[in-house]
Parts: structure tokens; C-alpha cells; sequence
């Protein structure tokens, strides 16, 4: 039976590959830690621009207000452009806000990082390699009966 690629067996090699792989991706991710800053993109530069003062610490809730008067006019009247735009704008700013404040910490040992590492490798090898034919012995290829050379040796 042909697997993958067109070789014999591809099919379970490319599959032990992918599940090594998957496996050691879901490790490596599971390592990671996500947490938060103090400031984001937006609430980073006001705080540069107004210092410790009176925006310092309320500066998070200035973030919300394109998106929250954008939400009150369009419940007010959903036909201005305007006010679409103002609510998509105000959404976007807070995306941005929320992912620019994300840290990734990354707490692994060495030992643990290697031992991903090498099976994700061999994950990949493995996949690649089922795309390559399986060389047979020059005894099975005696033994085949669709072997030209055998056939003109007769």
C-alpha cells in the first residue's frame, strides 16, 4: 500500500512525525506565561506627555471614551457614518491598548527546552522523510517481477 508522497508505509510515518511535533508545540507553548505592564501604547504616551499629574493615573479610562461615545451615538441614531466610525476607531484603540500590554515570560529549564526541541526535530523528520521512497535491498529488487533488469538477465 502507497502512503504519502507515494512510498511504502508514508502514511504511519507522517503521522508519528505530526503527533511527535504537535506534542512537543503543545509543550513549548504550555511553558509560557502571559501577564500584563503597567502601561499600554496609548496610556504609555500620555503618561510621557502629561507626567505624574492629573492624567497619570486615569489615563486608562481616556482610552475608552472614542468607544464609548461612539456607542451612545449610534444608539442615539445608527445612520451617521460618523458615529460607526468613532465606535470602530474606539474598539481598535482598546485592542491595541490590551495587546500592547502583554508580556510573555518564558519559564523553561535547559534540559526541558532540548528535550522539545529534539522531538519537535524529530517530529519534522519524520514527516519529511515519508515523502521519500523507501529504498529496497538489491535482493527484493531480484525478487520483483516488474524489475526490467531482472527481465532482460532471463
Amino acid at each position: 500500500m502507497r502512503g504519502s508522497g507515494g512510498t511504502e508505509g508514508g502514511v504511519g510515518l507522517f503521522t508519528i512525525g505530526f503527533v511527535l511535533s504537535i506534542v512537543s508545540l503543545y509543550f513549548f507553548f504550555d511553558s509560557v506565561q502571559v501577564t500584563t505592564r503597567g502601561n499600554g501604547l496609548f496610556t504609555g504616551m500620555m503618561y510621557r506627555a502629561v507626567g505624574d499629574g492629573a492624567f497619570g493615573t486615569a489615563s486608562m479610562g481616556l482610552v475608552f471614551l472614542p468607544f464609548f461615545l461612539g456607542v451612545i451615538a449610534l444608539f442615539y441614531d445608527a445612520r451617521p457614518a460618523w458615529a460607526w466610525y468613532l465606535m470602530w476607531v474606539g474598539l481598535g484603540i482598546l485592542v491595541v491598548e490590551i495587546l500592547s500590554q502583554l508580556t510573555f515570560i518564558f519559564n523553561l529549564r535547559a534540559s526541558y527546552l532540548l528535550l522539545v526541541l529534539a522531538t519537535f526535530a524529530a517530529g519534522v523528520g519524520m514527516m519529511l522523510r515519508s515523502y521519500r521512497a523507501i529504498e529496497s535491498s538489491p535482493r527484493d529488487r531480484s525478487q520483483d517481477p516488474t524489475d526490467d533488469e531482472h527481465h532482460r538477465s532471463r
